[in-house]
């Protein structure tokens, strides 16, 4: 059955609340199922309550560093400059951005462009009032006016949806992660060093910095990626529905989506495989390496088809 853009998006919406819950969930259940292969259940229990806090802190003090200077960082291994309105061609893009901007009731963000034939776009800023939007020379060039409305519209809904901060806090938790496993890792090598206590106590700590590091190993090679990836998806069918909320014309984003499948890579891209999760199309190498589970983006079949299901237009 057909939904109309505003089901579209509160579904979204819901789709993402759960899938970042997921995180913690996961992670708590992983820890839980490996101490009770090696301890009492009471054990389990009480590991949870001590360490788990813990890992909390470390992510969340990792994030507020990285939050404050998030935007800047992707926009420069983008390679993207700020684009001024002096000459004729970049006031048209100018004249892109305030409309979409007026038509979503928002303030109107920085433009930047990227120098690269292909044609992507991405978002970043944590709120819309520090807000900015990123175009290659490409999709300036190739789309027309309406379409090239359209994707600034669907990069605006990112930032009406807060997309980049979520974008952020979980890039660096998943960061401090890493990070974490690989200090336990090396806490772990050099655990027998330097004066001994009683042979139990010893025990029980290499027990407790064992399961953590097992544990985070499991998290980050399996089951974040997996979380991540469902969670960029769901954001991407959202943008493409508050693009079509905010334009009214959801077959200029079909039409340009259609021309941004034959040429997405941004070669400057291609040593930050993260960033391809906020463009509008995956911009590395096209060589699909997964399926299904294992895109940061739905395909363009399926996003067309739901433009297509959006009712009201």
């Amino acid at each position: 059955m057909n939904k109309d853009v505003y089901q579209h998006i509160k579904h979204n919406n819901i789709k993402t609340i759960l899938l970042v819950l997921l995180f913690p969930i996961v992670l708590g259940t992983i820890i839980f199922c490996i101490s009770c292969a090696l301890m009492s259940v009471n054990e389990a229990l009480i590991l949870i309550a001590t360490y788990f806090p813990i890992i909390a802190c470390i992510c969340l003090i990792w994030t507020i560093i990285s939050y404050s200077c998030g935007s800047d960082m992707m926009l420069g291994f983008a390679g993207a400059h700020e684009l001024n309105d002096k000459s004729t061609e970049n006031k048209k893009v100018f004249k892109c951005v305030e409309n979409v901007a007026l038509a979503a009731g928002m303030p109107t963000p920085r433009v930047y462009i990227i120098n690269d034939n292909s044609l992507n776009a991405f978002a970043t800023g944590t709120s819309p009032q520090n807000a900015s939007v990123a175009l290659t020379s490409g999709i300036i060039n190739k789309l027309t006016p309406l379409e090239l409305e359209a994707v600034i519209a669907h990069e605006m809904g990112h930032i009406k949806n807060r997309d980049v901060r979520l974008d952020v806090i979980i890039i660096t938790c998943l960061g401090a992660l890493t990070l974490l496993a690989d200090l336990i890792a090396r806490s772990f090598i050099y655990a027998d060093t330097g004066r001994r206590s009683n042979d139990n106590d010893q025990n029980n700590a290499h027990a407790v910095i064992l399961i953590l590091w097992i544990s985070l190993i499991i998290f980050n090679l399996l089951f974040a990626p997996i979380i991540y990836f469902s969670l960029s998806r769901t954001r991407e069918y959202a943008a493409d529905a508050e693009s079509a909320h905010i334009t009214r014309n959801p077959a200029a984003l079909i039409s340009a989506l259609k021309k941004i499948s034959v040429d997405p890579r941004v070669e400057s891209l291609d040593k930050c495989k993260l960033m391809g999760n906020i463009c509008i199309a995956n911009p590395l190498d096209k060589k699909r390496m997964f399926a299904g589970i294992g895109e940061t983006h739905p395909s363009v079949e399926n996003r067309i088809k739901r433009l297509k299901s959006m009712r009201g237009f």
